[in-house]
């Protein structure tokens, strides 16, 4: 059944790359470089992107817009051989205090070793959403997609198309869900050896910098926000509505993210009874899906 699995998941892998192809975007219309002194640079006349990290500095860059809603696609080929205490992210953010964000971190690990894929959900500036997973592949041999799918009933973290985890709109619960705040792309890499690798015990081998991380075919399909305004009509209707406005999914779907949270998922809030003496959140005791 494993074996299964993971050449469906490869399929997938491919055909989404080939779509990617077709409808990417371009670094240098859509992003601009924030800081790095010269750690970043954007390559293949725009296709690609590379973030450097040393000792002095890492880097990084974020969209030009800000969102309400989308599907933000990024490939990217993460550092590789000991990237242990480095941390390469790909997230959406609200600005301020009671900020909204949706997270990917990729938590570098010594050689041999696992990265760890870090999510988590943070509304009006409160997260406590951790979910953790290993790969079923080696995400510093070639590119792989990342997707966050976010509409307003239900946030989807997809790698290579597959599901990995679902956060669901539970405001009905008194579960506060990020639907107000327009949200920028961030994508960074940085140092982060007092945490990020085997709970800070390693660190960074600074003797193996400069570490790299590339990112390719950044493809955003979403509502842009300017001066308060949308530019998608009401998501309440369902007429020519975009696949990631009401996308939710189906039994394949459910059952792909079956297997990756059974075989792969390696940390989950919902079950860590020692951080949270008290009980799990509410949305803990609702369906996944």
């Amino acid at each position: 059944m494993a074996s299964k699995f993971s050449s469906t998941l490869l399929l997938l892998s491919v055909l989404m790359s080939i779509q990617l192809l077709v409808s990417a975007g371009n670094f240098y219309r859509d992003v601009d470089i924030t800081w790095g002194e010269g750690r970043s640079k954007i390559q293949e006349g725009g296709r690609g992107l590379a973030l450097s990290l040393d000792k002095q500095s890492g880097s990084g860059f974020q969209s030009k817009n800000e969102f309400l809603f989308g599907r933000f696609d990024m490939q990217i080929k993460l550092v590789p051989r000991n990237s242990a205490g480095t941390v390469t992210t790909f997230f959406l953010s609200s600005q301020g205090e009671g900020h909204d964000e949706i997270d990917f971190e990729f938590l570098g690990n010594v050689s041999g070793q696992p990265y760890t894929i870090h999510t988590n959900v943070y509304t009006q500036g409160k997260g406590n959403k951790e979910q953790q997973f290993h790969l079923w592949f080696d995400p510093t041999a070639a590119f792989h997609t990342y997707t966050i799918v976010w509409n307003p009933h239900r946030i989807v973290f997809l790698v290579d198309n597959s599901p990995i985890r679902v956060f669901n709109n539970h405001e009905s619960i008194g579960i506060p869900f990020p639907k107000s705040q327009a949200m920028k792309v961030y994508c960074s890499l940085w140092n982060a050896d007092e945490w990020a690798t085997q709970g800070g015990r390693v660190k960074t081998d600074w003797a193996l910098a400069p570490f790299t991380a590339y990112y390719r075919n950044i493809n955003i399909d979403g509502c842009a926000v300017s001066s308060g305004t949308s530019s998608c009509k009401s998501m309440g209707s369902t007429n020519n509505a975009k696949p990631w406005q009401t996308h939710e999914l189906d039994g394949k779907g459910r059952n792909r993210l079956r297997w990756v949270q059974s075989k792969h998922m390696v940390y989950n809030y919902c079950a860590d009874s020692k951080r949270f003496p008290q009980g799990f959140s509410a949305e803990c005791k609702s369906s996944r899906f």
